[in-house]
């Protein structure tokens, strides 16, 4: 039962009785340790003028064990405990708040977060530990319903108060009340800063940062579209919540706006005042580069290297396929946009792929990473359709025959133009391209590949789910094993030599390999090259390494030189120099014909 059961028109007494002792617990699980909330700070900014409300706030992974998880929540004794939840989350959530229930039956159960904001009805009929539901935006809703529970005094609350409160479901006897949509917060300013009142975990590696809520399309498959039109905060209060940020030496400052650049000379703006203030911080930006100015492409080329991120939602290279789903993007100038942001600047790009949108089949996704391998981001992110709660996307689901898990994250597991099969390998293509291109281990190698045959076609052969089953984990001994027997597999004659010789290159610089490579990377005639002609003094003085650097070496024999100091020819002799410091490992490749001249 809750703590405020509702009977006929009125809230019986309820337990908690004294205005001045209401704590209220804020609560989380991160799919990684390395975040920091920026949901739960917001909230516990908007209710903290709340009279006699105390918040706590609590946030956790996914990753950590529900037996101690839940001793740490419940030892709070909390009268109300709200969790945030996402598809990441959900599902341990609602385990972590039913037992929370049975511990403690009057504690009040508030969920909220895009996850419950859909479906909430069904949601709380199927769990009836909930005893409400925040829809949407929450800043306004928590505030109204927490002074609702705490301005009691004791006495009685009628349903007719909770009534009046948009944007929440709640019980009422038997019954489940859903009121009526809150309508967007259109100040945003007026929503306390967390940052300011010191609310938010700056110390974490990564902290998410808004300037603005909403986005300016209408993608079938994406809940913001549901959010309309774009509302920012102020430039002078996303200045201040900056300074705060980079004055904390944050590491990495996420920016969850959907489009950051919706407005070109905003954009200009901010990331102008980003760099003249900033000290070390790294930020990541999503936005869409077909926007992309002239002037912004002036200015990114002020960016230092290792700074800014930008995530680009390409989604798919086909027309047609987009405009399917109500997105709107001119692809000629996206990518004409991305090459000019490779070329010209130190910018860190991320293309992403979503695969089982309508239209596009097999061949149609091979093709789309085609396009994003040969616009040679950084880092390519390939996710197969997720079909949420309450977006446009259902509709199309259900009108098109596809097939989704009801549960979440709600993959897509086929449609009319790819089988269950085709997921299998569009998946198992996800992680070569995690493993061998994102990684960076690859790099001689892919670029050999690339002028001959088809990364997408390799990164999708059939075999690969197989190789990647039987190689698994991420040192590179197991990672450069799968990409040789996907090599064997794929590959014959001396393109298949050429490409066993690139991948020894790139597996000695991907650090020091011991005494000798693996038997899969060994040298057919005769092994491994002799010690280097110089001793590690007198490499120290020819690469000007710093002293009190550990000096390793290893040399080997490679059918060309890959370390681009000489000609391509027969036979190559190479000395790989590591060292290391507190910094960490470093590596150079040079030929032994380059070392001699050197010493010269």
């Amino acid at each position: 039962m809750s703590p405020f059961p509702l009977s006929g028109n009125t809230l019986l007494p309820p337990l908690i009785q004294d205005i001045l002792a209401m704590k209220l617990l804020l609560a989380t699980l991160h799919s990684k340790q390395t975040h920091a909330s920026l949901a739960l700070p917001c909230l516990a900014a908007a209710c903290s003028r709340i009279e006699g409300l105390t918040i706590v706030l609590r946030e956790y992974t996914v990753n950590e064990r529900p037996e101690v998880v839940l001793p740490r929540l419940a030892l709070e004794e909390a009268d109300v405990i709200a969790f945030s939840c996402y598809i990441w989350n959900i599902e341990q959530t609602l385990k972590l708040a039913a037992d929370l229930k049975l511990i403690q039956p009057h504690c009040f159960i508030i969920l909220g977060g895009p996850e419950v904001s859909y479906g909430s009805h069904e949601l709380m009929a199927a769990h009836g530990f909930i005893d409400c539901i925040v829809r949407g935006e929450g800043e306004e809703t928590c505030s109204e319903l927490l002074r609702q529970l705490a301005d009691t005094s004791g006495g009685a609350l009628s349903e007719e108060r909770l009534t009046g409160i948009s944007g929440i479901c709640f019980r009422s006897d038997d019954d489940i009340v859903t009121t009526r949509e809150r309508v967007a917060i259109c100040n945003l300013d007026s929503i306390p800063s967390p940052f300011a009142a010191g609310l938010v975990a700056t110390s974490k590696p990564l902290v998410y940062y808004e300037t603005s809520r909403g986005c300016p399309f209408s993608c079938a498959f994406c809940l913001s579209s549901l959010e309309g039109n774009v509302r920012s905060f102020s430039l002078e209060r996303i200045k201040s919540d900056l300074e705060i940020l980079m004055g904390s030496g944050v590491e990495t400052i996420k920016l969850v706006d959907r489009t950051f650049n919706y407005d070109a000379a905003r954009a200009s703006h901010l990331w102008e005042f980003i760099l003249e203030k900033n000290r070390k911080s790294r930020f990541h930006f999503e936005i869409a580069a077909d926007l992309l100015t002239d002037t912004n492409i002036t200015l990114l080329r002020k960016v230092p290297a290792d700074t800014f991120r930008f995530e680009i939602g390409v989604q798919s290279a086909a027309a047609g396929t987009l405009a399917s789903v109500g997105r709107q993007s001119d692809l000629a100038k996206l990518f004409a946009n991305v090459a000019r942001v490779r070329r010209e600047t130190a910018v860190t790009l991320h293309l992403d792929l979503v695969a089982g949108l309508p239209g596009e089949d097999l061949p149609g996704f091979v093709r789309s990473l085609e396009s994003l391998l040969a616009a040679k981001p950084q880092h390519i992110q390939v996710e197969p359709l997720k079909v949420l709660k309450g977006t446009a996307m259902r509709k199309i689901a259900r009108e098109q025959g596809y097939a989704f898990s009801p549960h979440p994250p709600y993959r897509i597991l086929k449609n009319r133009w790819l089988s269950f099969r085709d997921i299998c390998r569009i998946e198992a293509a996800s992680q070569a391209v995690e493993r061998f291109y994102n990684s960076g281990r690859f790099v001689i190698t892919l670029e050999l590949l690339a002028q001959r045959v088809s990364l997408a076609e390799l990164f999708t052969d059939p075999a690969l789910e197989a190789i990647l089953e039987k190689y698994l984990g991420s040192k590179p001994a197991a990672v450069f094993a799968a990409f040789y027997r996907l090599a064997e597999k794929s590959l014959a004659g001396e393109l298949l030599e050429d490409v066993v010789d690139t991948l020894r290159f790139d597996y000695c610089l991907a650090g020091y390999p011991g005494k000798v490579l693996p038997p899969f990377l060994a040298e057919p005639a005769g092994g491994e090259g002799p010690a280097p002609p110089f001793s590690h003094p007198e490499l120290a003085r020819l690469l000007a390494i710093p002293a009190g650097n550990r000096i390793r070496t290893f040399t080997a024999n490679f059918r060309m030189d890959h370390s681009g100091t000489l000609p391509a020819a027969a036979g190559c002799l190479t000395t790989f120099v590591y060292f290391s410091s507190a910094e960490g490992e470093s590596v150079r490749a040079l030929s032994i014909p380059q070392l001699q001249r050197q010493e010269e």
